[in-house]
């Protein structure tokens, strides 16, 4: 192939030089100028000369790496990410910019993998300015300087005269004072973002109103502060919503027509969303005698969500749907969520489906993957479903006889046959109950309940496992990258401490061989309905590691899986869909498969997800600590039955299982005594008496301050310490010799930094 001819370099002159610099602000080096005219030896006087005498001018600025000019932006710099443009795409502005005739400009930023942590709004970084000719500027992303750089949330309490002061919204968060000049467009009573400024005298931080987020007086106030502490997107951009109505229904490219198995949904009863349908029925292979069919159908969100979309880099972003009391934050619009990828009754429905064999003790024999349509027979609560089979009479269970016959209990002689192998397998099995509060119309917690645990529940749980199981293995017998759900086995330092206060119980956990998942079921067992079940399943559960998503397999230990990957809930988490994408690639389903560029940056996909994740939590836990403080704010002085579920050198927190939060008790407030931590333990030991207060234990307090900003309650003990086991930890040895007392001056220095805080 012939080389093409290297164009002619532009004629040097002051002019051209301007016009060069003005159309690439960020390379106007003088290295890239020589190299865009030409320049050589012969002409260097005279570039250095066109520069020299421009630079005197003022005409053009810089000159170390790149030159601009004035009110143009150098080549690297700090900039300020404000917000988002109305594709969901992150923008910045300069952090210094000192030509006051010109507007700041605004930039879109682009992430590269090298540039660490992930940008978000209200983060500073070092970027650099990036552009093409006739194109408009980027800023790529060198480092995060200084994540979340300083702004605040707060509610804004007007001042007669103008100006006001920020309550805060956070445990650790001072109070502001806000000028008139400085208070923006703030109302009384607004959520607002701040900035806070130098102290100007030694009294109250003085801020700056950013942003009016909305107004405290709506029902979803609380969670609205949860979203914008930890910088939860639930705005979808214009080009998603877009994107997702032009979406229209899925045809049968590469579908097998299955609308005539009878599957159903089996779901909370006010779910909008639906997104696994389930079937089973015998084996009539004379091979597998007692055998059974297992169909999962999962909704086919792949077909519309396709790699490179607007729809699936704001899914990506989102990570996952985010579930608060008063409302639902989803991952996908709710175009896609609740109408084209929900299976609804009755309605045709693209799904992958898997089908699998069990053997009559429940082991799996074989599976295998299917795109399909499908038409769902019924839509049922796990409610509905559990009184049908128990025996209620159609006109009450609202389950037809028909569907309870053919339909419901062929899925439970499965669960039945499932359970048996479950018991086998031996996953580890705790028992702690979650809470649901519920709300009133005015978004005020109503009441708090436990919902009960019934085999309908079971049964869904049991049948999503084996399918994100069989989805793992097949995606493994084809080789094709995927995202696993990895959960890794207890640390050894996590062991040990275990192990210490197991001691304490006089009961022992093996140290030698490899600890399985049935090792702490055993403990768990012993201590079933006995006064310390609660403690011990709290102390186990605290042992184990954290699950996380990750593009190399290690297993899942909770469950006793060798593989295992999240398949069948693609709406709102977005591992699934990664899973969905492999699926089709891997088996040749036709479109919306995996990409390469996706599967290169799995393992930063992972992360990143598995990140959205804990932020969801942290969120969501935040939300509910909000609601009942600000639930029980006119109720202080009053005593109530609690539980001990967290011991710190800083006091205790005690939880109140009537409403499913819990505040703390100050070490220096309990008595007149030292207090030591107990670590090992898990306990608060009195210096001369011995007695104390432990993980665990059933206590009555007095609520003497509840913030419902901050989500936080600090309690009063009213029950007396009792005697505690002798622990074998390095604690109760320092006390022979002589060791340092920690209830000493370090309560007094939390006590301090309490009564600051009130």
């Amino acid at each position: 192939m012939a080389r093409r001819p290297r164009p002619e370099p532009a004629e040097l002159t002051r002019e051209a030089v301007l016009r060069f610099i003005a159309e690439n602000p960020a390379h106007a080096s003088k290295r890239d100028i020589a190299r865009h005219f030409g320049v050589r030896s012969d002409d260097r006087v005279q570039l250095k000369d066109i520069l020299a005498d421009l630079q005197a001018e003022g005409v053009i600025e810089g000159g170390r790496k790149a030159f601009h000019r004035p009110g143009a932006l150098p080549s690297i710099a700090v900039f300020e990410i404000r917000g988002r443009d109305d594709d969901g795409g992150l923008l910045a502005e300069p952090v210094r910019w000192d030509d006051g005739s010109a507007d700041r400009p605004s930039l879109r930023v682009v992430q590269r993998r090298s540039a660490g942590s992930a940008a978000g709004v209200g983060d500073r970084i070092l970027a650099r300015v990036e552009q093409q000719p006739g194109e408009t500027p980027v800023l790529s992303v060198v480092r995060v300087l200084d994540k979340t750089k300083g702004l605040a949330l707060g509610v804004f309490r007007a001042i007669p005269g103008g100006g006001g002061r920020v309550e805060p919204v956070e445990r650790r968060q001072q109070e502001y004072v806000v000028a008139p000049e400085d208070a923006a467009d703030a109302k009384d009573g607004d959520l607002v973002e701040i900035e806070p400024n130098a102290r100007s005298r030694p009294s109250l931080p003085r801020a700056s109103v950013r942003a009016v987020v909305g107004s405290m007086a709506s029902e979803r106030a609380i969670s609205t502060i949860a979203l914008h502490a930890h910088s939860i997107p639930h705005v979808f951009p214009k080009a998603v919503l877009t994107e997702a109505e032009a979406a229209g229904p899925a045809d049968m490219d590469h579908r097998e027509d299955w609308r005539d198995l009878p599957l159903v949904t089996i779901d909370p009863a006010d779910a909008k969303d639906h997104d696994d349908a389930v079937h089973a029925q015998p084996d009539d292979d004379q091979g597998n005698p007692g055998g059974i069919v297992v169909t999962v159908a999962i909704a086919d969100v792949s077909w519309y969500v396709r790699a490179g979309t607007r729809l699936d880099a704001e899914a990506r972003l989102r990570g996952n749907s985010v579930y608060f009391p008063d409302r639902v934050v989803p991952m996908l619009p709710e175009r896609i969520s609740n109408d084209l990828c929900s299976l609804r009754e009755g309605v045709d429905r693209p799904a992958l489906a898997v089908r699998m064999i069990f053997s009559a003790g429940g082991d799996k024999r074989r599976h295998s993957f299917h795109r399909i349509m499908m038409r769902s027979h019924a839509k049922l609560a796990y409610e509905q479903a559990q009184a049908a089979i128990d025996g209620t009479p159609a006109e009450i269970s609202g389950v037809a006889d028909t569907v309870r016959e053919t339909i419901l209990k062929p899925l439970w002689d499965a669960y039945g046959h499932l359970s048996a192998a479950r018991e086998r397998r031996q996953p580890l099995d705790l028992d702690l109950p979650e809470k649901k509060i519920k709300l009133d119309a005015d978004g005020r917690v109503a009441s708090v309940v436990v919902p009960e645990r019934l085999d309908a529940h079971r049964l869904i749980e049991e049948f999503m496992i084996q399918a994100n199981v069989a989805a793992a293995e097949t995606l493994e017998q084809k080789r094709q990258a995927l995202i696993y759900r990895a959960h890794d086995a207890p640390s050894l330092a996590k062991l040990e401490a275990l192990r210490d206060f197991l001691r304490t119980l006089d009961i022992s956990l093996a140290k030698s061989g490899t600890l399985r998942p049935s090792h702490f079921n055993g403990i768990l067992r012993q201590v079933k309905a006995g006064e310390h079940e609660s403690l011990v399943n709290e102390v186990v559960l605290r042992s184990q590691s954290q699950a996380a998503y990750s593009s190399s397999n290690i297993g899942h230990f909770g469950l006793n899986l060798m593989r295992y990957a999240h398949f069948t809930s693609p709406i709102r988490r977005y591992a699934d869909l990664i899973v969905h994408r492999a699926l089709v690639t891997a088996l040749g389903l036709g479109a919306g498969g995996i990409s390469r560029p996706e599967e290169d940056e799995l393992e930063e996909i992972a992360e990143q997800i598995s990140r959205a994740e804990r932020r969801a939590m942290a969120a969501e836990r935040d939300t509910v600590d909000r609601l009942i403080a600000h639930h029980l704010a006119d109720r202080i002085g009053d005593r109530f039955d609690g539980r001990i579920t967290g011991v710190t050198k800083a006091g205790l927190f005690v939880a109140l299982p009537a409403f499913g939060a819990d505040g703390i008790v100050p070490i220096s407030s309990l008595g007149r005594e030292y207090f030591h931590y107990d670590e090992a333990g898990h306990s608060l030991v009195g210096e001369r008496s011995g007695t104390g207060y432990r993980l665990g234990d059933t206590v009555g307090v007095k609520l003497v301050e509840a913030m419902p900003l901050a989500g936080s309650m600090r309690f009063e003990m009213l029950s007396e310490p009792r005697e505690l086991p002798r622990s074998t930890s390095s604690f109760h040895k320092s006390r022979r010799r002589g060791g340092e007392r920690p209830g000493g001056s370090r309560a007094k220095n939390v006590a301090a930094k309490v009564r600051k805080r009130r």
